[in-house]
């Protein structure tokens, strides 16, 4: 897959690129991440790629022209892909989304820095705008090493250990069930019996029960999105838990 990432900054991907995960897809060749300098394409003596907004306001705007021009120049180096501007304007990022660009071959991120872009870029250049939340950063920068984070291990092979990706927390919409490791007894805390049973059917069925019970628990509206099998609704009703997930549906519209 081929992330092309547009900033006037690419001196802040220097680290995540070369650590963990991202290093070794890199370097398997799963993924290639091209940087961007999107100062190399203005114009002007001073490279500017920011001007005060029309009508007076505070701070300033990111011009148009330099930014249409780098996207123009990028495009022209691969096939099609999808433009993605990370702007606080756009629709809250979560795992369903990973999967869905993870489907794409090509993904152009766009790092929004300042007020935004000019309104002409979104209009003609952009597909779709990206937010991490409600909240402020100085930049896309962020946002587009998390889409690059969050989507390469949705690759295939890239994490080269089976399901891992596919169980992940939020992968069916709910958090994922407590984990435990050595040592068996730590600080008078036991694990749960059951994860030394060797028994991996109950053992499944444990994890789903606590993914439910830490769902419920911590992030309810959750369940909204999830979708439970006839055998997993036996198992909510014969553990008492449906009652509860009934309840959190009803509140949370699900």
């Amino acid at each position: 897959m081929l992330f092309d990432i547009l900033t006037i900054f690419p001196g802040m991907f220097a680290s995540p690129l070369r650590e963990g995960i991202i290093r070794r897809a890199i370097e398997q060749g799963r993924i290639t991440v091209n940087l961007h300098n999107i100062r190399d394409f203005a114009t002007d003596k001073h490279r500017m790629t920011d001007d005060r907004p029309f009508g007076g306001g505070e701070g300033m705007v990111m011009k148009p022209e330099p930014l249409v021009a780098a996207l123009g120049s990028v495009r022209k180096q691969g096939g099609p892909g999808r433009v993605i501007l990370l702007s606080p304007r756009g629709r809250t990022y979560n795992q369903r989304t990973a999967g869905r660009l993870a489907g794409y071959e090509r993904l152009l991120l766009v790092c929004g820095r300042y007020e935004g872009v000019d309104e002409r870029v979104r209009r003609c250049c952009i597909d779709e705008e990206i937010s991490l939340g409600d909240y402020i950063l100085t930049g896309g920068e962020i946002g587009a090493m998390v889409i690059v984070d969050s989507v390469t291990r949705l690759l295939p092979g890239v994490l080269g250990c089976g399901d891992s990706a596919r169980n992940d927390t939020f992968s069916r919409g709910m958090l994922k069930h407590p984990q435990y490791t050595r040592p068996r007894v730590f600080e008078g805390m036991e694990i749960p019996e059951v994860l030394l049973s060797g028994d991996h059917a109950e053992i499944e069925k444990y994890r789903f029960l606590e993914s439910v019970r830490e769902t419920l628990k911590r992030r309810p509206e959750l369940l909204a999105q999830v979708s439970f099998t006839a055998g997993e609704r036996k198992l909510l009703e014969k553990s008492g838990l449906m009652t509860e997930v009934a309840e959190a549906l009803n509140v949370h519209g699900g």
